[in-house]
């Protein structure tokens, strides 16, 4: 996938090699408490306007092709609606649980522009 302009991971490294897992997050359960964000080694979670109230409440998003599977979000997450799935299914399972995407054109029901 090409990053758009605004893409919030455009300066970021990738990373080095795939991992066997990655972390997918249900954004219907998130309550946009951000705990997860600063657990990540590779800084891969990035806030998302949420579905009802953009400007007040963000839940959050995973960078599926910079994660590494590493697991320190999902274990930190106090309404377990982070899950780790196999890296073949990541982008499908993370299009079936994702309400809004900044990360992804034409993933979850709106785009931010």
């Amino acid at each position: 996938m090409d990053k758009l302009p605004q893409h919030p991971a455009l300066g970021k490294a990738d990373r080095k090699k795939p991992p066997r897992q990655l972390a997918v997050i249900d954004q219907k359960g998130c309550t946009g408490c951000h705990a997860c964000i600063p657990f990540c080694p590779v800084d891969c979670i990035e806030a998302v306007p949420g579905p009802e109230h953009p400007d007040f409440m963000r839940v959050v998003e995973v960078d599926l092709e910079r994660c590494i599977g590493c697991e320190a979000c999902a274990k930190v997450c106090p309404w377990e609606t982070i899950f780790m799935v196999d890296y073949g299914v990541g982008d499908e399972t993370a299009a079936d649980m994702t309400i809004r995407s900044i990360l992804y054109e034409g993933i979850g029901t709106d785009r931010a522009e």
